[in-house]
């Protein structure tokens, strides 16, 4: 098992990708046959509804996650949510599931898609600048689903 610091985590809900700010995070990759990950957040008590309807409904959730330092590059993770326990005014959630496809030259295909869609100068600046912090999922990624 190799074992990584989770600096942040976002999940698809509405085609939006809703960011939970972490207390804490670790993600464990279990190494075995299965490819199995494991992602526990440290969070704000406030999130325990949705995450406690997310168990129930046993959905699969798309979880774009940043590992080990800021600046890399979000992984893709499909996950089930696991458990959710109460710690004081905050919520341990586990989620388990496996890592989709390697999500290589995020930047590269964005800006093949800013540039399809007709973008350039200071417009295509702005887009791009703004979409690589906020990370929007590319088509080429939906269309592979």
């Amino acid at each position: 098992m190799k074992t990584f610091k989770m600096i942040s985590v976002g999940i698809l809900a509405d085609e939006k990708i809703q960011d939970f700010p972490l207390i804490d995070g670790i993600i464990i990759n279990q190494e075995n046959s299965h490819r199995m990950w494991i992602l526990e957040m440290f969070i704000d008590q406030q999130h325990e509804k949705l995450f406690e309807d997310w168990k129930e409904s046993e959905e699969l959730l798309e979880a774009r996650v940043v590992i080990s330092y800021p600046e890399n590059e979000p992984a893709g993770f499909r996950v089930a949510v696991d458990a959710v326990e109460r710690i004081g005014d905050h919520i341990s959630v586990l989620l388990k599931g496996r890592l989709k496809r390697a999500r290589t030259q995020y930047a590269e295909h964005l800006l093949e898609e800013l540039i399809t869609e007709g973008l350039s100068g200071d417009e295509l600046l702005k887009r791009f600048e703004s979409d690589m912090r906020e990370r929007p999922r590319l088509k080429k990624d939906r269309e592979l689903e």
